[in-house]
């Protein structure tokens, strides 16, 4: 039987406007087995789960489960656990991390700010400090979620951690299954779909130089996906791969179409028509599901750069 994963690529269905969003991506280390829904269904405290999940509601924070990689994750409670928060919004990006020996320590922080971008409760909660070492590399490996993470993202993981590849940590979901192995690369939050190893190595290669690598990415978790299509057409249309330089400014509009207006930090303004169609055939759009569904697509209809007279009316 066919993987949702390996019929997407025989479809060669576009990676591109599938990243999950967030503009805050908060990140607690829990080993061992994780289920479906992990912050409820893992050996974290389910009641702390459910009460971190209410408190990240509708504040831009997405929260997951992080483990370092290995065959056998399981080593029992960690006394020590590790926690970042990434902001991932153009201008205003940061990454923090911190160590905590009660996670129930997260529920005291300022959830809506630190969806804004303010770090400040995260720091003085956590004692946070900014992340100096290399980007972080989250693979999404939670099988129980869907048979392809745990079957192309464990290997991935494994095999950039045993080559040396530091900031590398399994992840419990990252949405798109079918684009397994996925990987979200922070400080930034560009997501890659479809991802080998040497491929990793280029993004984070690039993200150290302050560059985005093009190929295989899903999008920029900081906007929905109309502006991820967007801000990803500008660059392929004007070769620009400085990380945080271009940031969507307006989206008008709703399902099936959109007007986006993309910003350059050096003034320049487009405005990027998107649609929305469909992947055919039908088919489960994960592992997970035997329902048949054509998974929304993101198409660029129309670009154009506008002039500062368009700008001003």
């Amino acid at each position: 039987m066919s993987t949702c994963a390996t019929v997407s690529q025989d479809l060669d269905e576009p990676v591109s406007a599938t990243a999950a969003t967030a503009q805050t991506w908060l990140l607690l280390e829990q080993s061992g087995p994780w289920g479906a829904r992990a912050l409820t269904s893992s050996h974290l405290d389910p009641a702390l789960g459910r009460a971190l999940e209410a408190a990240a509601d509708g504040t831009g924070v997405r929260i997951a489960l992080i483990r370092r990689p290995g065959r056998h994750a399981d080593f029992g409670t960690a006394q020590l656990r590790r926690v970042y928060a990434a902001h991932t919004v153009p201008g205003r990006v940061w990454l923090h991390g911190a160590i905590t020996t009660d996670p129930r320590q997260l529920l005291n922080l300022d959830f809506a700010a630190l969806g804004r971008g303010d770090a400040n409760s995260f720091d003085t909660v956590l004692r946070g400090r900014p992340h100096t070492g290399d980007p972080l590399a989250l693979v999404c490996t939670n099988g129980k979620r869907d048979r392809c993470c745990a079957l192309l993202g464990r290997p991935l993981a494994a095999e950039l951690a045993a080559s040396g590849t530091t900031g590398v940590w399994e992840v419990t979901h990252l949405g798109g299954h079918r684009f397994s192995p996925t990987v979200l690369v922070l400080p930034y939050g560009y997501a890659y779909g479809r991802a080998a190893a040497h491929a990793v190595k280029d993004v984070l290669h690039g993200v150290q130089e302050g560059r985005i690598v093009m190929a295989g990415c899903r999008g920029r978790s900081a906007w929905e996906r109309p502006g991820q299509a967007a801000e990803l057409a500008v660059r392929r249309a004007t070769g620009e791969h400085a990380a945080d330089v271009l940031s969507v400014v307006r989206t008008d509009g709703d399902a099936p179409r959109w007007e986006v207006t993309v910003a350059h930090s050096d003034g320049r303004h487009w405005r990027v028509v998107v649609a929305q169609g469909a992947s055919q055939p039908p088919r489960p759009e994960s592992c997970g599901t035997s329902v048949l569904g054509t998974p929304g697509r993101m198409e660029v209809v129309e670009l154009r750069q506008l002039a500062a007279t368009a700008l001003a009316s």
